[in-house]
C-alpha cells in the first residue's frame, strides 16, 4: 500500500525523459478519470523545455492556457458584457441596503448581507428550527387500523385517499414552481435563502405522503393519478398549473409591467390559493380524524406539514405585499380585480372538493360547515393582500384548527414527538 512517505519520496526524484519516451509523446493525462489526448505542441514552442531537475521551468501548454483564462477574467472585470467600464465598475461595488429589491434588482445576488428584509431571514431560521422527517413517526397503529375492514367507514377511507392523492401532487407542483420559476425571478438573496428552505420542505412533504401511501399498502397508481382521474382533484391541479406555464419558460424575464404582473399573478395563485386555500379542506378532515384517535400517525404528519405551510403562506404574502410596495403601478384596479377573482375561484374549487369528499356528514363536520370555513379563510387571504372581505358574517366553525397552527402544545415526550417540532438545539425544557 502506498503511504504518504512513499508519495513524498517520489516527489523528490526527477522524472528522466528517455529516447524511448520523448517529452512530446508523454503519456496522456487523466481528466476526471478518463484519458485526455495530448495535442502536438505548436511550432513556436517546439524547443525542448528543461526539466525541473535542470533548474528550468516546468510550465506546460496547460499552464499557459490557465494564465490566459485568468487574464480574461480580469479583462471582464474591467469591461462589462456591453463594453461599458462604468457598468462593470458598478457590478463590483459593495451592495448597500437601498440597492436591494424584491424583483428587477441589479445588485449582486451573491451578497446576502446587509439584510433588507429581516423578516425573510427570520422565517428561514424558523423553518430550520422546525425540521422533521417522516420516518420519525411510527405508522404501526395506522397500518393496523387501515387493514382492519371495520376500522374505518367508507367515507373516512375516501377522505384519506383523496387527501393523499391531491397533496402528493400539490407539493410537487409547488416545488417545481419554486425551483423552475420563482427562485430565478425573485432578486433578493435573503428571500432566496428562505425559498431554498421552502423547496426542501416541499420535498419532505411529498416524502411524507409517499411514506403514508407505502406504509398503508395503498394502490400507488390509483393515488398518484388522482390529479388526472378524479375531477375535483384534477380541477385544482389544472387551475394551479395555468399560472406556472408562462413564467416557467426559461426565456421569461421580468422588467415590464406585463411580465411583472405575470409574476405577481403566480405568487397570488400559489401562496394565497394553492397553499392558502386548497390545503385547508383535506387538512381539516385528516386532523379531525386524528382528534378522534383515528389515523393518528398520518394526522401527526399532516399537523407538521400544516405548520410548515402556514409559514409558507405568511412568507408569500409578505413577498406579494413588498412587491406591491416597491412597484405600486403593478397593483392597478385590473390587477386587484384579477387577484380577487383568483381567490374566489380557488375558494369555489375547494368547496366543490369538500362536497365530493363529504357527500354525507363525517368526523363531526359536513360540506356546509366546510364551505363556511373556506369562506372564512378566503376573507383572511383577501384582507392580507389589502382587498375587501366579500363573505360577510362568516365565522370559523373549526376553532381548533387555529390551535393546530398557531398555539404551542405539549405532548408526553416519552409517548410521541413534541408537536412544536423544533430541533434539539432550539428546544426549551422549562
Amino acid at each position: 500500500m502506498l503511504s504518504w512517505d512513499d508519495y513524498d519520496e517520489g516527489l523528490d526524484q526527477p522524472t528522466p525523459v528517455t529516447d524511448a519516451q520523448p517529452a512530446a509523446q508523454a503519456k496522456p493525462a487523466q481528466v476526471n478519470g478518463a484519458l485526455a489526448p495530448v495535442e502536438a505542441a505548436p511550432a513556436a514552442s517546439a524547443q525542448p523545455m528543461p526539466s525541473a531537475a535542470q533548474g528550468g521551468s516546468a510550465a506546460t501548454d496547460g499552464d499557459a492556457a490557465a494564465s490566459a483564462v485568468v487574464a480574461d477574467l480580469d479583462a471582464h472585470r474591467r469591461l462589462d458584457a456591453d463594453g461599458s467600464a462604468e457598468a462593470a465598475r458598478e457590478s463590483y461595488e459593495r451592495v448597500t441596503v437601498d440597492q436591494k429589491a424584491m424583483i428587477n434588482c441589479r445588485a449582486d445576488l451573491n451578497q446576502l448581507v446587509p439584510f433588507k428584509y429581516d423578516w425573510a431571514w427570520q422565517k428561514y431560521l424558523n423553518g430550520c428550527a422546525n425540521h422533521w422527517m417522516p420516518q420519525e413517526i411510527n405508522m404501526t397503529a395506522d397500518i393496523a387500523l387501515w387493514k382492519n375492514p371495520e376500522g374505518l367507514s367508507e367515507d373516512e377511507r375516501i377522505i384519506v385517499k383523496r387527501s393523499l392523492g391531491f397533496f402528493s401532487t400539490a407539493d410537487s407542483l409547488v416545488a417545481n414552481n419554486l425551483v423552475l420559476a420563482i427562485y430565478r425571478l425573485i432578486t433578493n438573496p435573503e428571500c432566496r435563502q428562505y425559498l431554498l428552505r421552502q423547496a426542501f420542505e416541499e420535498a419532505i412533504h411529498t416524502h411524507a405522503y409517499q411514506y403514508c401511501i407505502e406504509s398503508l399498502g395503498m394502490d400507488e397508481g390509483e393515488i398518484f393519478n388522482m390529479y388526472h382521474e378524479v375531477p375535483s382533484v384534477a380541477r385544482k391541479a389544472e387551475w394551479a398549473l395555468k399560472y406556472t406555464r408562462e413564467i416557467a419558460d426559461p426565456a421569461f424575464a421580468t422588467g415590464t409591467p406585463e411580465t411583472d404582473q405575470a409574476l405577481l399573478k403566480n405568487l397570488i395563485a400559489y401562496y394565497c390559493v394553492l397553499e392558502g386555500i386548497f390545503f385547508y379542506c383535506g387538512f381539516t378532515q385528516i386532523l379531525s380524524m386524528g382528534r378522534r384517535n383515528k389515523m393518528t400517525a398520518t394526522a401527526e404528519q399532516f399537523q407538521y406539514i400544516l405548520r410548515d405551510e402556514s409559514m409558507h403562506v405568511n412568507f408569500g404574502i409578505d413577498v406579494i405585499n413588498q412587491i406591491k410596495l416597491e412597484n405600486a403601478h403593478l397593483w392597478d384596479q385590473s390587477m386587484q380585480d384579477l387577484a380577487r377573482d383568483m381567490i374566489l375561484e380557488g375558494t369555489q374549487l375547494e368547496i366543490d372538493y369538500a362536497r365530493d369528499t363529504m357527500p354525507r356528514g363525517v368526523l363531526g363536520m359536513n360540506a356546509t360547515m366546510m364551505a363556511e370555513y373556506l369562506q372564512f379563510i378566503a376573507n383572511r387571504r383577501l384582507a392580507q393582500i389589502g382587498l375587501g372581505e366579500p363573505f360577510t358574517g362568516v365565522k370559523n366553525p373549526f376553532p381548533w384548527m387555529s390551535e393546530m397552527m398557531d398555539l404551542k402544545k405539549e405532548k408526553n415526550f416519552f409517548e410521541t414527538r413534541v408537536v412544536d417540532y423544533q430541533g434539539a438545539a432550539s428546544l426549551s425544557w422549562d
